[in-house]
This record gives structure tokens, C-alpha cells and sequence, in this order.
């Protein structure tokens, strides 16, 4: 048992420990598993890809929510932005080393909920039955 200073300090967060609310990992957790962040990493697992096509690939997301999340993905080291001078610049988007290996988990999840997307909403449906507010 600690005493005086020593005994309010929490033991340095482990990065692996996701759990751990000081855990560094879960930042990175929340960059990768957000809706736009998985869906950007997919979207390059093939082939690089240009801002624009990005944008179209992924229905929904706007310009900006897609830039802000190529910085951090870029920041983060899963992605690499390469910049081809001409007017305008010529920017292409492709996973790097890590973005790669962090793909093939992803597109695991992608396919479960190609597969029980209608399972889920099926259960969503039975549960808001069964919970209806009184009226």
C-alpha cells in the first residue's frame, strides 16, 4: 500500500487495455471503429483512391467529415496521403503497412453484418414490441 503521493497515483495505463479508461488504445479504437473510419479503410483495402472517390464510394459522408477522418487516419499511420504536384494537386489515399493488417479484421466485421443485418433489425423490431410505452 502506497502512502502520501505515491498512494492517489493510478498505475501508468497499459495501451493494450482497452478497458482501462486511461488506456491510450482508446483513441485509436475510436478513430478505427467509427462508422466513417471503418468505412474509409475498407474503401482503400483494394486499391488507393482519390479524395473524390472517396466521397463517392462512401454514400453519405460529407466532404468534410471525409477529410477530417483522412487526417487522422493519416496521422494515426494507417493511411498514406501522396501528393502529385500539378494544378490542382493530384492527392491519392492508400492503407499503409498497419492500415493493411488492420483491414482484414474489418472486412471480417463488414461481412457479419452483411449477413445479419436483417437479424438484428428483426430483433430491433421484436424488442420495440415488446417495450412499448404506455400510452
Amino acid at each position: 500500500m502506497g502512502v502520501g503521493t505515491e498512494a492517489g497515483r493510478r498505475a501508468a495505463a497499459d495501451p493494450g487495455d482497452a478497458f482501462n479508461s486511461d488506456c491510450p488504445g482508446r483513441t485509436v479504437l475510436d478513430h478505427v471503429c467509427s462508422r466513417w473510419g471503418t468505412l474509409i479503410l475498407l474503401s482503400l483495402r483494394d486499391r488507393p483512391a482519390r479524395f473524390y472517390e472517396l466521397r463517392d464510394t462512401i454514400g453519405g459522408i460529407s466532404e468534410k467529415m471525409l477529410s477530417q477522418n483522412l487526417r487522422t487516419l493519416t496521422r494515426d499511420g494507417l493511411l498514406h496521403r501522396e501528393v502529385e504536384p500539378a494544378t490542382p494537386p493530384k492527392v491519392t489515399y492508400s492503407l499503409t503497412e498497419l492500415g493493411q493488417e488492420l483491414a482484414t479484421p474489418l472486412a471480417g466485421l463488414l461481412d457479419w453484418v452483411r449477413a445479419r443485418a436483417v437479424d438484428v433489425v428483426k430483433a430491433q423490431r421484436r424488442h420495440d414490441r415488446q417495450h412499448k410505452p404506455a400510452s
